[in-house]
C-alpha cells in the first residue's frame, strides 16, 4: 500500500462534513482521537489515502498485522462512509458500526462492520471487527 497525496479539496474523505485539516488530518498529524468514532473515521480516511503507517499504528498491538496487503493487488477506490452507531461499552471500550462503500476490480461493494475499540494510556485503538453480510451496492 503506497501513500496517496492528501486531499486537495477541503472536504474530508470520511464524510464528517469538515475540511480534511480540521477533521481526520489532525489525527493523521499526531493529535489523539477523542473517541472511537473519530478514530474509526480517521482510519477510513487513512484507507482512502493509503496511509499504512497510520493504520498499523492505530491497530491494537494484540491484533495488529505486521503490514497490510491490498486485496489481490487490485486498486481499491473508496466511495463513502456511513456511521450507523457509536456506543461506549465501558469507560475504555466502544463499538462503531459502519458501512464503507468501495469499488475493487470494477465491482462496487460494501463492508458492513461492527468494530471494537479500546483505549489504553489515553489513546483509542482498533481491536477487531465483525463483518455483516457484505452485499454488492
Amino acid at each position: 500500500m503506497s501513500k496517496r497525496s492528501r486531499p486537495a479539496n477541503p472536504g474530508c474523505p470520511c464524510g464528517g462534513g469538515n475540511a480534511y485539516a480540521d477533521c481526520c488530518g489532525r489525527f493523521h498529524s499526531g493529535e489523539i482521537a477523542p473517541d472511537a468514532e473519530a478514530l474509526m473515521r480517521s482510519r477510513y480516511c487513512a484507507y482512502v489515502l493509503e496511509d499504512e503507517a497510520y493504520l498499523v499504528s492505530t491497530w491494537h498491538r494484540t491484533t495488529r498485522p505486521s503490514r497490510l496487503d491490498p486485496a489481490d493487488g487490485a486498486r481499491t477506490q473508496w466511495l463513502g462512509l456511513e456511521v450507523r452507531r457509536h456506543l461506549a461499552t465501558g469507560e475504555d471500550s466502544a463499538i462503531v458500526e459502519f458501512i464503507a462503500r468501495f469499488r475493487i476490480g470494477g465491482r462496487a461493494r460494501r463492508l458492513h462492520e461492527t468494530s471494537r475499540f479500546v483505549r489504553e494510556d489515553g489513546r483509542w485503538y482498533y481491536l477487531d471487527g465483525e463483518a455483516s453480510d457484505s452485499a454488492n451496492s
